[in-house]
């Protein structure tokens, strides 16, 4: 009797293991946000609110002599089950100033769904020097069924982007995030 009772307090002694890892992630992946916030806080990177108020400061940072031409872009990892695209597909932009550019996604799922859009800057030695201060990136959209809306993501252009950049292209890779907009069938 004793072997099964070594092998119970095995079991038992396993099974607190692994409670107290999953109960370690979880508090873990709840820690991660406010650590993302000192990060930001400290390297100033990532903090909207601060390129909102940099923004707000004035025009003096405007530089109208220059225009960089932004082209937008969307992709779509699966094909029939979005659909998502830029309503206009480039600007003239002056860096320092304010921009705003709609994109439009209509969920052809069949079902309410959660979408996450992943930004990226082409060429991306340009990146540091593109800001967007609202982004429908910034967080996953639920959508009903057959919804269909208009994002809009606000941007400039940073006024010290090197001479040689001309050109930047904004793409968006728009993922069906699954089992997280309610009903998947």
């Amino acid at each position: 009797m004793s072997g099964a009772d070594d092998k119970g307090r095995a079991h038992r002694g396993l099974v607190f293991k692994l409670l107290l890892f999953v109960a370690g992630s979880f508090a873990f992946g709840f820690a991660l946000v406010p650590l993302y916030d000192v990060l930001c806080s400290i390297t100033g990177l990532g903090n909207q609110k601060s390129l909102t108020r940099a923004v707000a400061q004035g025009t003096e940072a405007v530089n109208r002599t220059r225009t960089v031409t932004i082209d937008f872009m969307t992709n779509l990892p699966t094909v029939g089950n979005w659909e998502f695209r830029p309503v206009t597909k480039s600007l003239q932009v002056h860096p320092g100033q304010l921009y705003e550019a709609d994109f439009f996604a209509h969920n052809l799922t069949g079902h309410d769904t959660t979408a996450q859009a992943v930004p990226d800057i082409v060429p991306s030695k340009a990146a540091a020097w593109f800001h967007k201060t609202e982004c429908f990136c910034f967080s996953p959209q639920s959508f009903k069924r057959g919804e269909q809306r208009v994002m809009p993501v606000r941007f400039f252009v940073d006024a010290d982007i090197p001479a040689y950049v001309d050109h930047l292209t904004l793409a968006y890779t728009f993922y069906d995030v699954p089992n997280r907009g309610g009903n998947t069938g």
